[in-house]
């Protein structure tokens, strides 16, 4: 198998209830390494709490998840040393108030990777220049516009240099005019060569960076393919309601 192939995550026959709700049925996916992944669909589909099961956020009731050939949802995983190397971005920022933005940045290597102080700040202060962010490092985040605060926690998440990042719906709840920057942020890491998993409501977006769309309604996948494959000649019924509902709004 060659690199590019390799499986950064794998998802076998997931299934999770919230209570008598199953909200995701049986799923399974592969990822491969340096991957963007897109998962789109309905409100209520289950995108999220998908890729939330992904890092242990959310518990399964049957099925496997293995990430970078680490079982997830083992009970030996070392959920801490797992989750050092994934990051996660979500719709809230979840930055420290008290803390100024290079602080925030810096904070994981210190206490996570046992980075000395001065090294975390300088690997953290080369992030926040790549993301546009070189003169707020001595801002509160209060301070800061919700894409401004968005990008802090993108940088956060690259600050821990992970195999991984998942982006929940990242750019929902940010004022139009502050989504792309944002998405720009994002669009910056292609080159990195992370994997990544992204949620998102932003279909022009999603078609432009993903190399696999997933398309789930009512807790399955329904179709797996290529942004071009999805967007231009969807399989189902159920995918092409989707997205004529969205040209119509």
């Amino acid at each position: 198998m060659d690199g590019q192939q390799e499986i950064m995550v794998s998802i076998k026959n997931v299934s999770k209830r919230f209570g008598t709700l199953e909200v995701l049925k049986n799923v399974s996916v592969d990822v491969p390494r340096s991957q963007v992944f897109g998962f789109i669909g309905p409100s209520g589909a289950g995108k999220s709490t998908l890729v939330r099961t992904v890092n242990a956020l959310e518990g399964i009731e049957a099925g496997e998840i293995w990430v970078d050939g680490v079982s997830v949802h083992a009970p030996s995983t070392n959920l801490n040393r797992l989750r050092a190397n994934i990051g996660l971005v979500s719709q809230s920022f979840n930055l420290y108030p008290h803390l100024k933005v290079l602080q925030n940045v810096a904070l994981a290597p210190i206490k996570v990777k046992k980075l000395p102080r001065a090294e975390a700040e300088e690997r953290s202060l080369v992030i926040l220049k790549s993301l546009g962010l070189g003169d707020k490092t001595d801002a509160f985040p209060t301070r800061l516009s919700g894409g401004q605060q968005q990008r802090v926690a993108i940088a956060r998440a690259l600050a821990m240099e992970p195999r991984l990042i998942i982006f929940d719906e990242p750019t929902s709840a940010l004022d139009p005019e502050l989504i792309k920057e944002v998405l720009d942020a994002i669009r910056s890491l292609l080159k990195t060569g992370i994997t990544m998993l992204l949620v998102t409501h932003e279909m022009n977006f999603a078609r432009e960076i993903c190399d696999t769309i997933v398309f789930m309604s009512d807790g399955e996948i329904l179709e797996t393919g290529s942004p071009r494959q999805f967007f231009e000649h969807p399989k189902t019924a159920r995918a092409e309601d989707f997205l004529s509902a969205l040209l119509n709004r």
